[in-house]
C-alpha cells in the first residue's frame, strides 16, 4: 500500500492506493496546516482501507504544508503531485487549473505527464476558495450554498476590487445599495472566473482542461470560467484528492524505482 498526503492552507487530503493504481481509503478533513488535520485525514483513509500505518510501503506528501510533516519518505511540489493526479486519471489532460484555499494554479502538462510550465496567484486571496469563504459570510450562507445561489442571479454585481479585504467592503455596500444576493453571488463568481482566465492567458490553454481543488466543487463557478476561457472543463470524481493521489503514485513509482 502507498500514501499520499496533500496538506493545503484550509484542508488535509490523505490517499492510500495498491499496487495496481487503485483507491484502497481516502480521508478529506476541512483542516489544514499547523493543526491535527493532516494525522485526522491519514487515519481516515487508513480507517477506509481497513489497514495500519505499518502496512504503508511508501509515503510521500505535498502541499503547502509538506515540509512541516513527519514521516513522509519524500516531499514532491503539489504542482508536480496535481499534474500526477490528473494525469493518471484523464491522460489526455493538457491544462490543469487548480483553486485551493488560498492560492490559484494554471499548469500546462505534456502528453507524457511533465509539467511543461505553470503559473500561480498566491499573493492574494482573490480567485480563490478562501474569496468564496468570505463571500458567503457576508451574504449569511453556507459555502456550499453559493453556486445554487449564483445560478439564480440574472445581473451579476460588478466586483472591481482585487483584494479580498477591500471586495468584502464593497460587497456589504452593494448590499446596502439594495442589489440582490444572488447577483452579488454571482458576481463574485464572475470575479474568480476572470482571475483565472488572467493566468490562463499568460500560460496559453491547450486541451483537455481539466479543474482541480475544492472549487471544483462548485459548479457556478467552473461555468463561469468556461465562458470565460471560451473551453469546456472536465471536472473529475474527488477533485479535492488530486494532489494527494499524484503523491500516492509519487509514492508506489519510488517503490519500484521508478522516481
Amino acid at each position: 500500500m502507498y500514501l499520499g498526503v496533500d496538506i493545503g492552507s484550509s484542508s488535509s487530503k490523505a490517499v492510500i492506493i495498491n499496487q495496481a493504481g487503485v483507491v484502497c481509503g481516502e480521508g478529506i478533513v476541512n483542516i489544514g496546516t499547523g493543526s491535527k488535520g493532516p494525522l485526522q485525514s491519514v487515519e481516515m483513509a487508513l480507517f477506509h482501507a481497513s489497514i495500519e500505518r505499518d502496512e504503508i510501503k511508501k509515503c510521500v506528501v505535498t502541499g503547502y504544508g509538506r515540509l512541516m510533516y513527519q514521516g513522509a519518505d519524500k516531499q514532491i511540489t503539489e504542482i508536480s503531485c496535481h499534474a500526477k493526479g490528473v494525469k493518471f486519471l484523464w491522460p489526455k489532460a493538457s491544462t490543469i487549473i487548480d483553486i485551493g484555499g488560498q492560492d490559484a494554479k494554471v499548469i500546462r502538462v505534456s502528453i507524457n505527464g511533465i509539467v511543461e510550465n505553470f503559473v500561480m496567484n498566491e499573493k492574494c486571496a482573490a480567485g480563490t476558495g478562501r474569496f468564496l469563504e468570505v463571500m458567503a459570510r457576508v451574504l449569511d450562507c453556507d459555502i456550499n450554498e453559493l453556486s445554487g445561489l449564483a445560478a439564480k442571479g440574472k445581473a451579476g454585481v460588478i466586483i472591481s476590487n482585487t483584494c479580498t479585504v477591500f471586495a468584502e467592503s464593497e460587497v456589504i455596500s452593494q448590499l446596502a445599495s439594495g442589489k440582490k444576493i444572488e447577483d452579488v453571488a454571482l458576481g463574485a463568481h464572475k470575479s474568480i472566473a476572470q482571475r483565472i482566465a488572467g493566468l490562463c492567458s499568460r500560460i496559453g490553454i491547450a486541451d483537455a482542461v481539466v479543474m482541480t481543488g475544492g472549487v471544483a466543487l462548485n459548479h457556478n463557478v467552473v461555468t463561469a470560467i468556461e465562458k470565460e476561457i471560451k473551453h469546456p472543463i472536465i471536472r473529475l470524481e474527488d477533485p479535492q484528492a488530486m494532489g494527494a493521489l499524484g503523491a500516492a503514485i509519487f509514492a508506489r513509482e519510488m517503490d519500484e524505482g521508478i522516481s
